[in-house]
């Protein structure tokens, strides 16, 4: 996974009205936290964060101060309406450090023929992974599979440096049959009754 570089700014005005103010000069307000250190307030370019996020678990080079930092995103605000980022906090890794991510999973493949349908219980998974090589989602094949069957977190295959960091039995996918809608009642008249 490449990695991003942003310049970031330090933060010293906080609250509701400092956060929009930064919105209005196009930054997003954020927070670099991790590795027992005190957390860093910033401001990051709204654009180019919000196109180093359209990529899962992006790997990003700040630049604090003239200091380098290494963060992944951890949790990030967007607006309801908007869809704009508001806020976002960001993880300090290092490099040959191991992570907890969420993944994507994807699939590939047809059903066994029928009216069958697939249902994600599950469209992300727990992974572990070195900070530098995060997967950016899971393959897993579909080919063939029928009503009932369903794939467990275990029979996904992983990317090699990545391990499972869930529950091993825990439903990702099933397959499930198709209900059939009952045919409206034709002909069904209300009874009258004379008086």
């Amino acid at each position: 996974m490449a990695e991003i570089k942003l310049a970031a700014q330090v933060r010293n005005e906080f609250g509701k009205g400092a956060a929009r103010r930064a919105r209005r000069a196009n930054l997003v307000p954020a927070v670099v936290y991790g590795h027992g250190a005190e957390s860093v307030h910033v401001s990051l370019p709204a654009h180019e964060l919000q196109l180093a996020l359209r990529t899962a678990n992006v790997l990003i080079g700040l630049e604090i101060d003239g200091k380098d930092a290494l963060v992944i995103p951890k949790a990030v605000q967007r607006n309801a309406i908007k869809g704009n980022i508001e806020h976002v906090d960001l993880l300090t890794v290092t490099r040959g450090e191991k992570v907890n991510v969420e993944v994507a999973v994807h699939v590939e493949g047809e059903l066994a023929p029928g009216a069958n349908l697939l249902e994600y219980v599950q469209n992300t998974l727990l992974v572990e992974a070195e900070a530098t090589h995060i997967p950016e989602s899971v393959t897993v094949s579909i080919a063939g599979l029928d009503a009932g069957d369903s794939i467990l977190a275990k029979d996904i295959p992983l990317p090699k440096g990545s391990v499972l960091a869930g529950d091993e039995e825990a439903i990702v996918l099933q397959i499930v049959a198709a209900q059939a809608e009952e045919p409206a009642a034709e002909g069904t008249e209300a009874a009258t009754t004379e008086v």
